[in-house]
């Protein structure tokens, strides 16, 4: 395309743009249907002379990046990436599902214009948070997306263009996030949507063969590849589909396993199982043995780490926490990690995760969600109340029911 074509083409993009956001022609007929639906989320969402990416907490997002398969994959293709990124002056950028920058790369120019707008680790970028873009498109789309110039909601993005495209967990098929490749509008090339299909294959390639990341939907354990843990009320283990039967020992060291990705050394485990209890190392060897021998040797060691995908109930609550979906939290909250543990790793998180759920109720008491939380807990009664106080004598069909768990709770 050439010069005198990219700017007509961006003159169109103004006008279409311009038009939208003023109200003055309806609705523009030569905007792409995904553009013109991603205007309408943004426009009830953020106004278009918006400044910036709102930034996310930034040690949550750190910890998020360091517990995620894409970091290991982006520093194994990082060279890659840079070379590409310096090569044609774009800023490349890598997020997770909800379309949170996890790292960036940039050249010189593109660099400094990101950090501008935010384009940084912890920057927001679905189109509710800064407006319409690629990152949000491809994630939602959960297929390659370009948008250029003036089709970004932002005006403060209107000089760039980007190309998206989505990375996948290649054992799970999960979609991990986006790669994004960013330049100005004026450097577009028709390629620029294939190098970042490209770069996308390149870190599902680099994924490592253990990996450990959160899950959204109910857990299925005879569909999950690889590990799936219940954890929260009964235990439960299943392997490919297959049930596990362990012991209690062998289900805590397992545990905590899953919930450190990264892999704990003989001393880490043994102060996590045991803490100060007087146990030896031997024992805990042979607890691993027998372990690695019903996982069918996906167990590695030194450190210690699975080698195979992994899901958690555990898992699944926090990440609907943290995403605000309350009920869905409590729906697959099962009760008290592993009761009666003595590990003190595992008391701790079973107390983070309890301690987490009741907050977020007592924070949105969703009626039905309080009630399926007052069968786990039955004389955790405040939570009881600050829901009935809060639908202040309306009606709703959980009314009897929590009146009458109070009234048990009493005698």
């Amino acid at each position: 395309m050439t010069s005198s074509e990219l700017e007509s083409r961006r003159m169109d993009a103004v006008r279409a743009w311009t038009s939208f956001v003023e109200h003055a022609d309806g609705t523009p007929t030569q905007v792409r249907p995904e553009i013109l639906s991603s205007w309408n989320r943004s426009e009830a969402a953020v106004p278009p002379d918006v400044r910036e990416a709102p930034l996310a907490d930034e040690s949550e997002v750190a910890s998020y990046w360091r517990g995620s398969p894409l970091q290991t994959a982006v520093e194994r293709v990082e060279a890659e990436l840079r070379r590409t990124a310096e090569d044609g002056d774009l800023v490349v950028a890598v997020t997770d599902p909800e379309t949170r920058i996890l790292w960036t790369y940039g050249g010189r120019v593109m660099r400094r214009k990101a950090e501008t707008v935010n384009f940084v680790p912890g920057g927001r970028w679905d189109d509710e948070s800064v407006g319409t873009n690629a990152l949000d498109l491809a994630n939602r789309l959960g297929a390659p997306a370009m948008v250029f110039s003036a089709e970004h909601y932002a005006s403060i993005v209107h000089n760039w263009v980007c190309w998206a495209a989505p990375v996948n967990d290649p054992v799970t098929g999960r979609q991990l996030g986006v790669i994004d490749l960013s330049t100005t509008w004026d450097r577009t090339h028709p390629i620029g949507l294939a190098t970042a299909r490209v770069m996308a294959r390149l870190i599902e390639a680099a994924m490592p063969a253990s990996h450990h990341h959160p899950v959204t939907g109910p857990l299925d354990e005879r569909t999950e590849p690889g590990l799936v843990m219940r954890l929260l009320g009964t235990a439960e283990t299943w392997l490919d589909g297959q049930r596990l039967l362990l012991n209690r020992r062998q289900t805590e060291v397992l545990a905590l396993l899953a919930m450190h990705p990264e892999g704990l050394s003989l001393e880490q485990l043994h102060a996590c199982v045991y803490g100060d209890q007087a146990v030896t190392l031997s024992t805990l060897k042979a607890e691993v043995s027998h372990l690695r021998s019903a996982l069918g040797g996906q167990l590695a060691s030194r450190p210690y780490r699975l080698t195979m995908p992994v899901a958690t109930d555990v898992d699944l609550v926090l990440t609907l926490l943290r995403r605000g979906r309350v009920a869905a939290a409590v729906d697959a909250y099962g009760g008290d990690l592993l009761p009666g543990t003595n590990s003190p790793a595992l008391h701790e998180m079973a107390e983070y995760v309890a301690v987490a759920v009741r907050e977020a109720l007592l924070a949105n008491p969703e009626p039905d969600a309080v009630v399926r939380y007052s069968e786990l807990a039955p004389y955790d009664t405040e939570v009881v109340e600050v829901c009935l106080a809060t639908l202040a004598g309306r009606p709703h069909p959980a009314v009897p029911l929590l009146k009458g768990r109070l009234a048990a709770a009493s005698r």
